[in-house]
């Protein structure tokens, strides 16, 4: 799974598809690398500046694609932990787009191919597959000659990823898995475009006709590696910004650099409806509705979710989540769940969901 903030660039496009384009997002995972978080909320639902990775994952590319977005698909787990209330939230993003939702569900961990085939009813037309735990910025402009775009960021590691291989044409003939020899040094982010995904759709079929699987797993990319055997033509789309929320750190300064991306961008952070005594806050920071900051700093780097009061504290390059009390605390590098009490004084911590530390 991976997830993404685009920015959209002025060119105009010159091609427009006959068809509405399509955005399908799994996001079945469980996200175990960043529990105690992910124990209480799906990975997706993290907020990262304010907002649900998976949120700024479908808005942005919407934006970006300038395209009529016809539908959204959704892949969700286990309905015990994937529950209406999460399936209500991304119909109204779909919504808010003037698209469909259609949700969908992986009952068992089986792959990324596996579960791009749980949602095969919505698999015709151009189409975008994103994972949702990655954001990325970039200036998108979709290759509509090409069969496929794949996404890529050069890396300074390329051993550690899964890499594309091009040739003289700057074609993507070959994904190659954490290369021990060097291949090239642009790894996939996990965001795809298919001019008709019908196509990956068949081939992935054959894969799990044939039980082709790749550490217990089927994956996408034995679907693509048959799409390009045939003949067609892979190019690569690149990004500026690949940022990972896959564990507390890493998610912590995800926080951190969108918000000075949304700083950058004129958006507004702070709500109206704060309410400060006595307290500072150094930009950039996100206030949700209805924070209480009483004798606190607050700032640079920290997003606070709505409902959260935070007394006699000084906070900085931190991630709080929703209708926390928070207290003589200082904190630095810190990641809080929901419906938090901490009172204390330690200051790199990682809480998950109603929790109390007093």
């Amino acid at each position: 799974m991976r997830t993404s903030h685009l920015r959209p660039t002025n060119k105009k496009q010159e091609h427009k598809h006959t068809q509405p384009m399509k955005i399908i997002v799994p996001m079945a995972g469980r996200g175990s690398r960043l529990r105690p978080h992910t124990l209480t909320v799906p990975k997706p639902l993290i907020p990262v500046a304010g907002k649900p990775i998976v949120h700024r994952l479908v808005t942005d590319i919407a934006k970006v694609l300038k395209e009529d977005i016809e539908e959204v698909a959704f892949i969700l787990g286990n309905p015990a932990f994937f529950g209406n209330d999460i399936v209500e939230s991304l119909e109204n993003l779909a919504k808010e787009l003037g698209a469909k939702a259609s949700i969908y569900r992986q009952d068992q961990p089986l792959g990324t191919g596996h579960a791009i085939m749980c949602a095969k009813d919505s698999l015709s037309g151009p189409a975008v597959v994103a994972y949702a735990d990655t954001l990325i910025r970039a200036d998108f402009d979709l290759d509509t000659s090409a069969d496929s775009v794949i996404w890529v960021k050069q890396v300074s590691q390329p051993e550690a990823y899964g890499v594309v291989k091009l040739n003289e044409s700057q074609e993507i003939i070959e994904l190659v898995e954490k290369p021990k020899d060097f291949i090239s040094d642009l790894a996939v982010i996990g965001i795809y475009y298919f001019k008709d995904i019908a196509v990956l759709k068949n081939e992935l079929q054959y894969v799990l006709d044939a039980n082709i699987q790749n550490g217990g797993e089927y994956q996408i990319n034995d679907g693509i590696k048959r799409m390009m055997e045939k003949g067609m033509k892979f190019v690569p789309g690149k990004v500026t910004e690949w940022m990972d929320c896959g564990n507390k750190n890493v998610t912590v300064e995800t926080n951190m650099r969108m918000l000075g991306f949304l700083d950058q961008d004129g958006e507004k952070l702070v709500a109206s409806n704060a309410k400060l005594a006595n307290a500072n806050i150094i930009e950039p920071c996100f206030i949700g509705n209805n924070v209480i900051l009483e004798n606190s700093t607050v700032g640079p780097y920290v997003s606070i979710g709505d409902n959260t009061k935070i007394t006699n504290s000084t906070i900085k390059n931190s991630l709080i989540q929703n209708h926390n009390t928070i207290s003589n605390a200082n904190l630095d590098n810190a990641m809080i769940g929901n419906h938090v009490i901490f009172d204390g004084d330690f200051e790199t911590i990682s809480i998950g969901d109603y929790s109390v530390m007093q």
